[in-house]
């Protein structure tokens, strides 16, 4: 127990001496580009809370789930050969479930890259600040 503590007051006071040396060594910049609201120089042009599809979320998200279940499968795929029965059973099961779960997401439409409104012919007003920034240069 008394290791214990003497390992924690040992890491508080490394902690403490990484902050005091941060705090010291900090050299404060004062530039444009770090007061503007994007840090990566360009000027924002629009409304921040215009229009944003969720669309593209749902498909990344998509991606990160399926793309981390088929991580799951590479130790079986290395170790096939000296693989069980009841690892082969659990593998097909694994793979019902994403089989599953990949036709209900196509069935609901997720999958598609373009919304079906967006094959409708509209407007296309452009904005007079893109314009203005795209003529700029």
């Amino acid at each position: 127990m008394i290791a214990f503590l003497g390992f924690l007051l040992l890491v508080a006071v490394v902690i403490l001496i990484i902050l005091a040396l941060i705090y010291i060594i900090n050299i404060p910049t004062n530039d444009y580009e770090k007061h503007s609201a994007y840090e990566c120089g360009f000027e924002p042009f629009g409304d921040a809370r215009s229009f944003f599809d969720i669309h593209f979320y749902t498909i990344g998200l998509l991606f990160i789930i399926f793309d981390l279940e088929i991580v799951f499968l590479i130790p079986f795929a290395i170790d096939i050969e000296s693989t069980l029965i009841f690892e082969y059973i659990n593998f097909i099961i694994f793979m019902i479930i994403l089989l599953v779960g990949f036709y209900y997401e196509w069935s609901l439409g997720l999958l598609n890259l373009l919304p079906k409104k967006a094959f409708k012919i509209v407007d296309t007003k452009i904005d007079e600040n893109v314009v203005s920034y795209l003529t700029k240069y």
